[in-house]
Order: C-alpha cells, then sequence, then structure tokens
C-alpha cells in the first residue's frame, strides 16, 4: 500500500503539489489562530471565593467566615482540595478542582455552595467570586509615573480606578486589572470629644447624622403640559464644605449644630494593605491584567498596549505609563527559537548535503519537507486548543531531527541507484527515483511512525505534569505523523524534480573517500572481534552507573523567563510603613545593576482576589536587559597553564572574558540584598506563581504543617526552620509565622458594663467608629466613589493609654464613661494570617534550594532523612494531631515518577 501511494505521488506530481498548496494554506490559518503564551497553564480548575469584612482580625475572619465556606465547599461535586486564607478584614478560599472540570461549571457550582450559607454568615458579609483566571494570568504589569510633580498618588489612584481600569477591562481577554499602591480618596471627619460633650452629644449621633446626609432619591414622574418630568432628589455631598454643612440637631430656637462644629473635616487616604514603588525613586500607582482563562495572552497583551497607547492623549498632563512586566517578551523569544532551529536545522542539513552529495537539487528535498511538516502540525493544534508554548514548540524542535532523517536517506538511496548514470532518459530516471523511494519509503514510514508512538505513555500523566508535558508529546506526535505521510508523498515528487543532473560516486567525492579510509578498519575490527567490542560497550555502560545517583532529580529544568521576582519576606507584624521603606531601599540595591531596566515592587496585596499576599511579603518584579547588553567578566583559561607558545592559538577560540551569567547575577543580587530581618527569595515569576497556584507553596520546596491548633504549629515551625537551615543546599528557611502579630485588645468588663447600664454592643461602636474610622456612608464625584469616615483624632488613639480616655456615650444620660473604667486594654499577641488546608489549621515552612548545588529531589530526601533523625532523637516533638506534609515541586515530581513506573513497562 506505501509503495503503491509512493509511486501515485511521484507520477502525479502537480496534484501533491497543490495538495501541498492547499495544506499549507490550512496550516497558515492554524498558526494565526494558535494562542501564543510563555508556558502551559499548569493549575488545576480554580475558583477563589473572596470577602471582605473590613476592620477584622484574622481570628474573628476564620471564625465567622473563612472555615463556615471551606467546609461549605469540602463536599462540593468534583472538589480536590480548598485551602484558606484569613487576613485582617479580609478571606481568601481557593477552591481546586479535578483535571478536566471546566471552570465555569466549577464556579457555578461554588456559587450553589455560597447560595446555603445565607444567614450563617455576619450580617452585611457577601462573599463574590474571583475573576475566571489564575495568577498565572498575571501577563502585563505597567506604572503609572508623573515626573513633573503635577499630580500626587492619591490623583493617580484615582485615574488608575475611574479611567484606565474600566478602559483596560474592555479589552477583549481582560478578566481584571487590578490597582496597587497610591491612596483611596477619603473625606475624613475627625470628631473632638471635648467638643461633643460641650454640646451634650454622642458619637452615635453625629455617625447617624452623615448617613442621613449624602445620596440621592427619586419620587417617580410628573406630568406637566403634556409632558413627563422625571422627579429627583438631589443630596450627594460634593465636597468638605457639604459635609461641615451637615445639621446634627437643632435646639429649641433653632440653632443648628452642625459637623464643623464638633469636628475637622479634610481629605486624607483610606487606610491600605498594599504599596508599590519603581525603581526605588518612590511611591507609584500600579496597575496589573489578569488574563481570562484560556485566551490568547500574546493577542491581548498587544490589545492592552494599543489601548494604552491609544489612551495617552486623555492622561493627565506630565502621567505617563511605564510597561514593568510584559510576558508577550518571553512569548516572542521562544518563538523565535523555533524559527532559528528552523532555519540553522535547514541550512546545516543543507549545507552537509551539498558537502557529501555536492549536489544542490537533493538538498533542496529536506529544506521543502521540513516547514511544510512544522507548519502541518500546528492544524490538529488549534482544532485541540493546544497553546503555542514553549513546551509544545520544544515538541515540534525535538521532531525535527527525526523528520530530517527520514528525507535523507530517501535521497541518499536515490543517489547510490542513480551514481554514475549520467545519460539515462528523463522516463528511466524517473522510474529509477520511484524504485530507489519504494525500496526504503515503506520502512522509512513505519519508523516514523513508531518514533511517532514512543511519546504515547505522556498521554497517561495526569494533573501538573500532564498538563506540562502533553502538549509537547502531542506536538511531536503531530510534527511525526505528517513527517511520515510527507515522506511518501511530497518527499517522491520533490526526488523526481530536482535529483537531476551529474550524481558522483563515492569514490570519486573526496571528503567520502576520507571518511570510509577512516572508518572502514574500524568496522574491520569491531567485526572480527565482536565480543571485545560488545565487552567494551558493555563497560562504558557500567562506567557510568557511579554517576547516575549524582545527576540528581527535577520536576523540569528551570526555565530563564528574561526577567526575575523578588520575594522577600519578614515578620509579621511589620507595618506598612516600615515595609514600604524597606522595599524602596531593595529596589534602589536592584536598579543599581547595569543589567536590570526596570524594578517595580509592590508590598501587601493589589486589589484582586488573586493575590492574597500579606504586609510580610513584598514582590518586587525585575525587568532584565536584553543579554547582548549585560556585563562582561573575566573567564577562566583551560590553556593558561599550557607555555605561551599556545596562547596565541586557543585565544580566538576562548576569549577572556565572557558575559555573566543569570545564575551568577542572581548571586549578586542576593549577596547585595543581604539586610537583616528579611529572608531573600530571587526566582521567575512563572514559575513562581505556578508553584504558589499548584501546591499554595511559593518556593520550590516547602513543609506544610497541619494541626489542630496555632500554638502547636507554631513550636513546630520554628525548630523545623532552624533544622532545615542546616541541610547542604538550604539557600534560606523561613517559618511563616503564626502567631507573631501584635493585637491592642478591647475586653469588656460586663460587672462595669452593667453598672452604667451600657452593652458591649456599646464598647463595640466606639471601637469600631471612633477608633476603627469605619466608612460610613459612600459619595460620588463624577466616576469617582469617595468614603466618608469618622474617626477620633490621632493624638487620641495613638497609644493603648489614649484608648482607655475614649469616651463612651450612656444611654438616656448626657454623660460619658472613658474605655478604661468598661473595660481592659491590653497588647497581646496574635496570628498575622491564618491558613488552612481542607479544614485543616496549616503552617508553612519556605526552603530556598540552591538547585544549581542540587536537584530538588536530592534535596527532599536528604531533608527528611534529617527531619526523621531529628524526631527519633527526641530534638523534634510533634505534638499529638500534628503532621507534616512535604510540598511544592517535590508532590508533582513524586507523582510523575509513580505514573512513570506503572506506565513504562507497559
Amino acid at each position: 500500500m506505501i509503495e503503491r501511494l509512493i509511486e501515485l505521488s511521484a507520477k502525479n506530481r502537480f496534484l501533491v503539489a497543490l495538495g501541498t498548496i492547499f495544506l499549507g494554506l490550512f496550516a497558515y490559518r492554524a498558526i494565526r489562530s494558535t494562542p501564543l503564551d510563555a508556558m502551559p497553564d499548569l493549575s488545576d480548575p480554580q475558583v477563589i471565593v473572596y470577602t471582605e469584612w473590613m476592620g477584622r482580625s484574622p481570628g474573628l475572619v476564620e471564625d465567622q467566615i473563612t472555615h463556615p465556606i471551606s467546609a461549605s465547599l469540602l463536599s462540593a461535586p468534583r472538589v480536590t482540595d480548598v485551602r484558606a486564607y484569613s487576613m485582617f478584614g479580609m478571606s481568601f478560599v481557593h477552591v481546586l478542582f479535578e483535571e478536566g472540570t471546566d471552570v465555569y461549571w466549577a464556579r457555578s457550582r461554588v456559587l450553589e455552595a455560597l447560595a446555603s450559607l445565607r444567614g450563617r454568615l455576619p450580617e452585611g458579609v457577601e462573599p463574590t467570586l474571583g475573576p475566571d483566571a489564575t495568577g498565572v494570568g498575571w501577563v502585563f504589569q505597567y506604572a503609572l509615573v508623573d515626573r513633573s510633580g503635577r499630580n500626587d498618588l492619591a490623583d493617580l489612584r484615582t485615574f488608575q480606578d475611574t479611567t484606565l481600569r474600566y478602559a483596560l477591562a474592555s479589552v477583549p481577554g481582560v478578566a481584571e486589572v487590578a490597582s496597587v499602591g497610591g491612596f483611596e480618596r477619603q473625606i475624613q471627619v475627625t470628631v473632638d470629644p471635648i467638643r461633643l460633650r460641650a454640646f451634650g452629644l454622642s458619637l452615635a449621633e453625629v455617625a447617624d447624622a452623615l448617613r442621613r446626609s449624602s445620596g440621592d432619591a427619586g419620587g417617580r414622574l410628573l406630568e406637566m403640559s403634556g409632558r413627563e418630568y422625571v422627579i429627583r432628589s438631589r443630596g450627594y455631598v460634593k465636597g468638605i464644605e457639604d459635609v461641615e454643612a451637615v445639621a446634627i440637631r437643632a435646639d429649641e430656637a433653632g440653632v443648628p449644630v452642625r459637623i464643623g462644629d464638633v469636628a475637622t473635616v479634610a481629605w486624607g487616604g483610606d487606610v491600605r494593605r498594599g504599596a508599590a514603588d519603581l525603581d526605588g525613586e518612590g511611591e507609584t500607582v500600579g496597575g496589573i491584567v489578569v488574563m481570562r482563562h484560556g485566551e490568547n495572552a500574546l493577542r491581548v497583551i498587544e490589545r492592552v498596549k494599543e489601548k494604552l497607547a491609544s489612551l495617552e492623549p486623555s492622561f493627565p498632563e506630565g502621567v505617563e505609563w511605564v510597561p514593568v512586566y510584559d510576558r508577550s517578551e518571553l512569548i516572542r523569544g521562544a518563538v523565535r527559537t523555533l524559527e532559528r532551529t528552523l532555519v540553522e536545522e535547514g541550512l546545516v542539513v543543507a549545507a552537509l548535503m551539498i558537502l557529501f552529495l555536492l549536489h544542490v537539487g537533493s538538498a533542496l528535498v529536506p529544506l521543502v519537507i521540513l516547514p511544510i511538516s512544522v507548519a502541518a502540525a500546528f492544524i490538529p493544534m488549534a482544532w485541540l486548543g493546544i497553546s503555542s508554548n514553549t513546551m509544545s514548540l520544544g515538541g515540534i524542535a525535538i521532531a525535527i531531527g527525526a523528520m530530517i532523517d527520514a528525507a535523507i536517506v530517501l535521497v541518499e538511496n536515490a543517489h547510490k541507484r542513480l551514481e554514475g548514470k549520467d545519460h539515462l532518459a528523463p522516463r528511466e530516471r524517473r522510474a529509477i527515483v520511484i524504485d530507489a523511494a519504494k525500496e526504503v519509503g515503506p520502512a522509512i514510514f513505519f519508523s516514523l511512525l513508531v518514533v511517532t508512538v514512543s511519546f504515547l505513555p505522556v498521554f497517561a500523566l495526569e494533573g501538573q505534569s500532564g498538563r506540562l508535558f502533553k502538549p509537547l508529546a502531542f506536538t511531536k506526535t503531530f510534527a511525526m505523523f505528517f513527517a511520515a505521510v510527507i515522506s511518501v508523498t511530497l518527499a517522491p515528487a520533490l526526488m523526481v524534480w530536482l535529483l537531476r543532473g551529474r550524481i558522483r560516486r563515492e569514490s570519486e567525492h573526496p571528503v567520502s573517500r576520507a571518511l570510509i579510509a577512516l572508518y572502514s578498519p574500524m568496522v574491520y575490527v569491531a567485526l572480527r572481534n565482536p565480543k571485545t567490542t560488545v565487552a567494551i560497550g558493555a563497560a562504558a555502560v557500567i562506567a557510568t552507573l557511579p554517576l547516575v545517583p549524582r545527576i540528581g532529580s527535577e520536576f523540569m529544568p528551570a526555565l530563564d523567563e528574561g526577567d526575575l521576582l523578588y520575594m522577600p519576606t519578614t515578620l509579621a507584624s511589620v507595618s506598612i510603613e516600615e515595609a514600604r521603606a524597606a522595599m524602596q531601599r531593595q529596589d534602589a540595591i536592584l536598579a543599581s545593576f547595569p543589567e536590570v531596566e526596570s524594578v517595580f515592587g509592590k508590598v501587601g496585596r493589589a486589589e484582586t482576589a488573586t493575590d492574597p499576599a500579606p504586609l510580610s511579603m513584598i514582590e518586587t518584579t525585575v525587568r532584565l536587559k536584553p543579554r547582548i547588553e549585560w556585563r562582561m567578566v573575566p573567564q577562566e583559561r583551560f590553556w593558561s597553564g599550557l607555555p605561551s607558545f599556545f596562547h596565541p592559538l586557543f585565544r580566538p577560540l576562548w576569549p577572556d572574558a565572557r558575559r555573566i551569567t543569570t545564575a551568577e547575577l542572581i548571586a549578586e543580587m542576593n549577596e547585595a540584598l543581604d539586610q537583616p530581618g528579611w529572608t531573600n527569595a530571587l526566582t521567575m515569576p512563572i514559575k513562581t506563581r505556578t508553584d504558589m497556584l499548584s501546591t499554595g507553596i511559593r518556593t520550590a520546596v516547602g513543609v506544610k504543617i497541619h494541626g489542630p491548633d496555632l500554638d502547636a504549629i507554631e513550636k513546630v515551625g520554628v525548630e523545623l526552620e532552624g533544622l532545615l537551615a542546616g541541610v547542604p543546599g538550604t539557600r534560606s528557611a523561613f517559618f511563616e509565622r503564626n502567631l507573631g502579630g501584635l493585637y491592642v485588645d478591647v475586653v469588656p468588663d460586663r460587672a462595669a458594663l452593667a453598672r452604667y447600664g451600657l452593652q458591649v454592643a456599646d464598647v463595640h461602636d466606639v471601637v469600631e467608629t471612633a477608633i476603627g474610622g469605619e466608612p460610613l456612608v459612600t459619595t460620588l464625584r463624577g466616576r469617582e466613589r469617595i468614603a466618608i469616615s469618622l474617626r477620633y483624632p490621632r493624638e487620641l488613639r495613638g497609644d493603648p493609654e489614649a484608648l482607655r480616655q475614649a469616651l463612651v456615650p450612656i444611654p438616656g444620660r448626657a454623660a460619658h464613661v472613658p474605655l478604661g473604667e468598661v473595660a481592659r486594654v491590653e497588647i497581646v499577641s496574635g496570628p498575622p494570617m491564618i491558613r488552612s488546608d481542607d479544614g485543616h489549621l496549616t503552617g508553612v515552612v519556605y526552603v530556598d534550594v540552591d538547585e544549581a548545588r542540587i536537584g530538588v529531589g536530592d534535596y527532599v530526601r536528604s531533608a527528611q532523612q534529617a527531619v526523621r533523625a531529628a524526631i527519633d532523637a527526641g530534638r523534634l516533638e510533634l505534638p499529638p494531631g500534628t503532621f507534616l506534609a512535604w510540598s511544592g515541586q517535590y508532590e508533582e515530581m513524586e507523582r510523575v515518577a509513580e505514573r512513570m513506573r506503572l506506565i513504562v513497562p507497559l
């Protein structure tokens, strides 16, 4: 059958050429429609439930919101894991589903589970779903800069929130645009308690007056003179003057007491849980573009940049946008690598064929077959929705060698048949070429199919490993299949057209004669001494066995993404101003390196459900210049010990200097960034976010400590941090403290409250409003939404002693009692953030492994041995109900190894 196909193709060359043209057109359309990204999305189907309960402690958020939501979602269909984070005023619940689950089906199941929670959550708390995207969807980031000084941070944040965010969110493929940094403008009413007492007012009366002072209402319709009028009651506060004029109460003579009489009204910034910095030069405002799940990353980024460029004329005077992370550069780099590989492979093959065969037409056969086979592989890729990324393009690159071999064998065999036959008629030459192709064509076709099915075990992989390696296996299979088909259709037709002119014998070719002369004695000796030959081969294999344990093991080799992500961590009680100052110092150090293009630091979280980052963690995106612009460093010369006579011979081949490597640059940065109180971690952006999504761990290796209470977890975590720091290969080990937060507790004294006729809620009202400054009402100014808050002056709430003097109004009496007389005010330690996995309280030890020195798998094995030895020796004690779980890349690597042990024997 294959021989018949070869003969038909060679005799119907124009039909084959026409079919190839149509195949090329389909391939071109597929290439244009295939999504482009840097890496395949390795994240599990995931839905994020985000809940705000501002002003509440992590413990209260955990008990009242996070745990009920997590418990209700554990039994949802196809749910595999539920990871949760309770932070100050915020709850994040990450619900992971089984592989293959449709994201929108998963979101509907989560909404069903949340509907059953109505009535069980605190009043006014409304859980919302995060965007239909993951943290890996952070494809583009920008910073807003005003070097003219015309706009402050509040102006930049207002422009970002009211204009840019909505404009970019309308771009196809964008799920969300998250703001970070700057200040959200707020009208702050700072009440004077002494003036309140003088007028006989309570804080509750002021708050109620503010709540009723802003808003619009409608009175339906009024019909006059045959026309219809819409009735509106306009009452939104427009500025400070409107707030100051709000009447609280009027006396019997009609003299009002206004807000301005008892309080100072001024513009200010809302409490913030995140800040941003650019190049260490000061705070800035940034935006994070989150791509929708399954979209074409390259096209989304291009659309976003086009939108930003079109909006530039409308920017406030002096404001410009600066890209600080752009994944399109990595995507284009991956595509350029494949293009360069194709060109280099084709040129090398053509040059070698011309060199060995001295025939230009023969070199053109593989040059035509190679790009057509590669392009055709994109047709099923587009049909199956496989993105063009580093792994899928790598599968094509792997297949190129075997694809070229098929064409070379066909041409070589035809040469052997035609050599020395220079005066053949065209019909005779065509018959010889067809016979030569039929002789080896079937064998080539089936050998390519054998190579094609060699990657079938990869399709049995599941989970993250399957999502990582299946694109590679698919594209290699597609490329090999099309190469097999083209080798028995297009190749014979091309050979009939191109194998013309004189075909030299091997004996007439100087290169072939030299190689035959070198090769023949070796073959003669090997065939005359078969036992010795086999023994030498076996000895060579045995000699490599001692090296096998030293190879190391990794889930996947490190991908140099071209940019870096610096993620230092510190103790949980750090304030935002201290963290911001440290971030600015670190950014200035990073920006001083000549290889760095820009440095964008983010402390705390951005306004997105995909970023549950605490203030104790900084995420700094370091954008690097093209490698050609990196520094030159001295290079060790292996020939320096030779006599000086040989130096001029080696110097042109081995220059005195080379460009600094990424590993060396990271080492220099780590040394320069070594600061007391901070634990360094320099890695790659996509890699880090993938690890965080798949395991909840932001480093390659981590240890999760599950336990019944935070005290037990804290004790084990601190001991484990010190133990792992001494394991060879550890760059740093850091336990994320569960009890490092500091709290000022106000504990009501019920007996004292009863003497004054007060309730616990009266104390809570003072704490939430006068001390916490809870926003009471929101007003509108154009598209901007401005909160109005009420609180005491800073000097009356700046320390525990001042808090004890806060006044609690006594109901029914024009009197107040100091807070310290009805409640204890004390400083205590507590959890800054509470983490849970599947309902279990969890602590994490993050380990930054020196992967250039030791593989992740080898490191985990040695670390596990060290931990087991410490437990056996009594140096590490696990309280009842507490257990450890190794997590990170190691988890997936072990799953892959177990799966392959089952598959390979089959």
